[in-house]
């Protein structure tokens, strides 16, 4: 998959996209990351990419004219999806993750300041937010959604199975992890995990994950599809719970 970002912070960056994962991902080819510079298109002498809003107000709004001369020139036919990174847009997810890991091509729009001229959104396919809080740009935006779209685009991850059996795959938390060694500092791994009996490890797994979302994140269950045994085991937990009280 090419990833087009445009913003003007390219040098925040490469030091994220170069290593671990996603670094890894490059050198195979999968992931073909291009960095554009807005700055270098704008027509403006001093190459300034913001001005001070229309009917005033704090802050500076980042100029049409740039973004444009970018888009056109990284991509005049329009075949990235173009993603412009805002408050506004639907929220990233898992699904969404899924569904944008299997566009050929991807275009992210950071926006900076106090926000991006209206007009540029006529070129965007759509807006996309990590969450309801604000941050200084779409830089840090465009990085963790390019993470974890990256993790459902086939060979990136070690694994097939690894993305799937993550946190919020299912809608569930994930369950509990251990390795080596099997006891420290008198703390012991469970023993269910060392029998080698597959389909209990698998039913405490899930108990684990269903115990820890509705501990921590008991919104989340609405959307489960929970079969008998996940009721069973959630009866089992609110009868535990009257017993303690």
């Amino acid at each position: 998959m090419r990833i087009d970002i445009l913003t003007t912070f390219t040098e925040m960056f490469p030091a994220v996209l170069g290593a671990s994962i996603l670094g890894r991902a490059a050198d195979k080819g999968i992931l073909d990351f291009k960095l554009h510079d807005i700055r270098e298109y704008s027509e403006n002498k001093h190459h300034n990419t913001d001005d001070y809003p229309f009917g005033g107000g704090a802050g500076m709004v980042m100029l049409a004219q740039p973004i444009y001369s970018c888009l056109d020139a990284v991509d005049p036919q329009h075949e990235a999806r173009r993603i412009l990174l805002s408050p506004r847009g639907r929220t990233l997810s898992p699904e969404l993750a899924k569904e944008l890991a299997e566009e050929k091509r991807l275009l992210f729009l950071c926006g900076h300041y106090e926000g991006i001229d209206e007009r540029v959104t006529y070129a965007m396919d759509e807006d996309l937010s990590i969450g309801d809080y604000v941050l200084t740009g779409g830089e840090l935006a465009a990085m963790v959604a390019i993470d974890c779209i990256s993790r459902f685009i086939p060979g990136v991850l070690g694994s097939s199975e690894s993305a799937e059996n993550e946190s919020f795959s299912e809608g569930l938390l994930e369950y509990p992890q251990y390795t080596r060694p099997a006891e420290f500092r008198g703390m012991k791994v469970p023993e269910v995990l060392l029998n080698g009996n597959h389909a209990l490890i698998e039913r405490w797994r899930r108990d684990r994950a269903i115990e820890l979302t509705l501990s921590r994140r008991p919104e989340l269950i609405k959307g489960v599809k929970l079969d008998k045994k996940d009721m069973a085991f959630i009866e089992s937990l609110k009868m535990n719970e009257k017993q303690d009280k």
